[in-house]
């Protein structure tokens, strides 16, 4: 039992979880839902699929919190359930068509794991925005294994050594995966540009800073634990 005023740790809060405490888990995702479904939304590349990944993650991750051994930090393990789940559905969806972004995309951005509080000016908003909805439909546009790498190692910034753990690969497949995705998204963002002009770099273009922009999803819709 922890002493008063001491916060549990993610590991306190999923052995007190498995011991039978009815709190444990829900804190534990109330601490780290809206990361989880950052993750979630970019992984699958549309809001509904997002909602029902992060949620049939959660359930298993509520279910098999008994398995976990302590070999990886608790938001790994829990990365990894999620980023699993949304595959899934994606290969049972046999990879659907890029669709058009939601137009409230930004609407709780406040909530992403990458978010800031810092006044923008319009102008430069605007531009985030279209980069932001440019690398979303491009990055929807990839197989879901090259998606899932670049959402968690140029957009969530884990190690590469991480995310290995997380897919259940190689570091060098990660390495390979984020290099033949960062390839396709330059191609596809590099015909977005409607000037056609070779010189100019279209908004979210990784070639511009050399890595993939992190566009900041709205916060998830009311997801509840199991």
């Amino acid at each position: 039992m922890t002493s008063p005023g001491h916060e549990r740790t993610d590991a306190d809060l999923l052995a007190a979880h498995v011991a039978g405490d009815t709190d444990a888990f829900g804190e534990l995702v109330t601490r780290h839902r809206d990361r989880l479904w950052a993750v979630a939304l970019r992984t699958t590349g549309n809001p509904d699929d997002a909602a029902d990944g992060l949620q049939e993650g959660l359930v298993a991750a509520y279910r098999r919190a008994g398995s976990f051994r302590g070999e990886s930090q608790v938001t790994t393990w829990l990365h990894r359930v999620v980023v699993n789940a949304c595959l899934d559905r994606l290969r049972a969806a046999r990879v659907r068509r890029a669709e058009p972004l939601p137009d409230d995309l930004d609407e709780r951005g406040d909530r992403g794991s990458l978010a800031t509080s810092t006044p923008v000016d319009p102008a430069d908003a605007a531009l985030a925005d279209e980069r932001r909805r440019l690398v979303l439909a491009a990055l929807a546009q990839l197989p879901p294994e090259q998606r899932a790498a670049l959402v968690l190692v140029d957009m969530e910034g884990h190690p590469v050594a991480e995310v290995a753990a997380m897919l259940g690969c190689a570091t060098g497949t990660v390495k390979s995966r984020c290099s033949r995705g960062r390839a396709r998204l330059a191609r596809l963002l590099g015909v977005l540009d409607p000037a056609g002009d070779p010189d100019h770099v279209a908004p979210g273009n990784p070639a511009a800073r050399g890595g993939v922009p992190s566009p900041e999803p709205r916060g998830p819709p009311g997801t509840t634990s199991p």
